[in-house]
């Protein structure tokens, strides 16, 4: 993971030597829409897997020319029509603006073509809906870049840990999710809250697809939600901050909160961490950093029945997501993750939007 940029998030982009599932050309993908920084990601996890990366597309050729120094050898169409066309291409990676991911990925699944796009997926439970129809009528994938779980190692093992039974039946997730700003970078849409749909909508799509994958949900129940412009009167677009809290269908709890207060003096965009309180054991994730001690960095401290112990995970565990994506796309299965998980998290995430803005 040499320069991996972590100070700024919409810059972060893990590479990690991985299994490559494919032989060079087996799986040809595309990047279209170029709008966020976390396109270097999807390209990277796709590319450690075995896959090959053929074109690039953007309105702005300034976003190409940026995206082909990172990834030499992809070729830059003249339209998005030219990807669509080409029929060796099996799969779209997206980072448009949010609230137009939806409508591109409509049309590369009208071609034949499976869609991944950034998060969060959707803006409206309006596009969600007529991505479920999409989906069972196209049989292609609208998969979904959850990075704070799928692009970090300590989240990955996490749910490894959990899966085998290591704190018993989980009952909580509280998830904390802070974000730096960088004001001054930023494009304009990410101020107009009808283009990214809400700070719950946005950053809350990573932490409700988290809550999900721990406790096995298939389901929940919003119960409070609430978010505020705190601190930036001059951008009154921007969401500040947000939290909510969620009740499963399993009898599990959640609470999350996400915001763009990330002190300047942190040396990573975010210190995100995960609580998890089981029948059995209680784990913390630290993410990205360990304070006071190393950044980047990802572990998890797990105390069960039987002792405790810090495991570290940065540069261990890897990112198993992207070739099991792969495997996915080309063999019509679910390891990865599966369309209803995907969509579960949005759907989860724009409820709780609308009921903090009262709109539900």
């Amino acid at each position: 993971m040499a320069d991996l940029q972590i100070s700024n998030g919409a810059e972060y982009a893990p590479t990690a030597e991985a299994e490559k599932v494919v032989r060079p050309g087996e799986f040809v993908f595309a990047a279209a829409f170029l709008d966020h920084g976390h396109i270097h990601g999807q390209a990277n996890g796709l590319k450690d897997a075995g896959a090959t990366l053929k074109w690039v597309f953007d309105p702005d050729p300034q976003k190409v020319a940026a995206f082909a120094g990172k990834h030499p050898g992809v070729q830059a169409a003249a339209s998005y029509e030219q990807i669509l066309d080409d029929p060796e291409v099996r799969l779209v990676a997206s980072a448009a603006v949010p609230c137009e991911r939806a409508g591109i990925g409509f049309r590369a699944m009208d071609a034949g073509k499976d869609y991944f796009t950034d998060k969060s997926p959707f803006t409206t439970l309006d596009q969600l809906e007529v991505a479920r129809t999409r989906v069972a009528e196209t049989g292609r994938k609208y998969m979904v870049y959850y990075s704070e779980r799928l692009h970090n190692e300590a989240g990955m093992k996490a749910g490894k840990l959990i899966a085998d039974g290591a704190v018993g039946r989980v009952l909580q997730v509280v998830n904390l999710a802070p974000h730096r700003l960088g004001k001054g970078a930023r494009p304009d849409w990410f101020f107009n809250k009808e283009k990214y749909g809400g700070i719950i909508t946005d950053i809350g799509s990573h932490q409700f697809e988290q809550f999900l994958a721990y406790t096995g949900a298939r389901d929940a129940e919003v119960n409070f939600a609430r978010v505020a412009n705190f601190n930036h009167p001059d951008t009154p677009g921007l969401e500040d901050f947000g939290e909510a809290s969620l009740a499963a269908d399993n009898g599990a709890s959640f609470y999350c909160r996400m915001d763009w207060f990330t002190p300047e003096g942190s040396p990573v965009w975010g210190d995100g961490r995960t609580f998890v309180v089981g029948t059995d054991g209680t784990l913390e994730v630290r993410k990205y950093m360990d304070v006071c001690r190393q950044a980047p960095d990802s572990r998890i401290f797990l105390v069960d029945g039987s002792g405790q112990r810090e495991i570290a995970c940065h540069g261990k565990v890897g990112f198993p997501f992207f070739g099991k994506l792969i495997l996915d796309c080309l063999n019509r299965t679910e390891h990865a993750m599966t369309q209803e998980h995907a969509f579960k998290a949005a759907e989860l995430s724009m409820k709780a939007q609308a009921m903090a803005d009262g709109t539900q």
